[in-house]
C-alpha cells in the first residue's frame, strides 16, 4: 500500500487543472482545522470549503466499488473503516463551519470544477478577512 498516492492522484490533478482553469486558487493536501488530523485535497480557506476527491476503490463507491476475492477478512472492515472516517471528518468539519464537498474519483473533472466553482463563489467570506 506504499505505492498508493495520498495527494496528486490524476482524478485529483484533473479536477485542479480544470478549477484552476476557472481562476479560482486554493490550497493543496492541507488541514482545513489545524488540530483536527484530516487533510483535504482541495482547501479553500476564505470561502471555508474543503473539497475531497474520493477513490472509489478505497472509499467505496457503490457504482464501482469490487470487494477483493482474497483478504476478504481485512478489506471488508477496512473500507468500512474508511467510509465511517469520510463521514465524521464531513461532521467534524460541518461543526467547525466549513462547507464540505465530496466528489468520486470518476467523475467528470469539469462537472466537479463547476461544483466547486459554484460552491466557493456563493459562500461567505471567513469573518474578519
Amino acid at each position: 500500500m506504499l505505492g498508493n498516492r495520498s495527494r496528486d492522484t490524476a482524478p485529483e490533478l484533473r479536477v485542479r487543472r480544470a478549477v484552476h482553469a476557472m481562476g479560482l486558487r486554493y490550497r493543496v493536501a492541507v488541514r482545513p482545522v489545524p488540530t483536527l488530523r484530516r487533510t483535504a485535497d482541495l482547501v479553500f480557506s476564505r470561502a471555508r470549503v474543503a473539497v475531497f476527491i474520493d477513490g472509489c476503490y478505497w472509499h467505496g463507491c457503490p457504482e464501482h466499488y469490487i470487494e477483493p476475492a482474497r483478504n476478504v477478512d481485512y478489506w471488508r472492515p477496512k473500507i468500512a473503516r474508511n467510509r465511517e472516517r469520510d463521514a465524521e471528518t464531513t461532521a467534524a468539519l460541518t461543526s467547525a463551519g466549513w462547507r464540505v464537498l465530496r466528489f468520486w474519483s470518476h467523475e467528470d473533472p469539469h462537472d466537479v470544477a463547476g461544483r466547486i466553482a459554484a460552491a466557493v463563489r456563493t459562500a461567505p467570506s471567513e469573518p474578519g478577512s
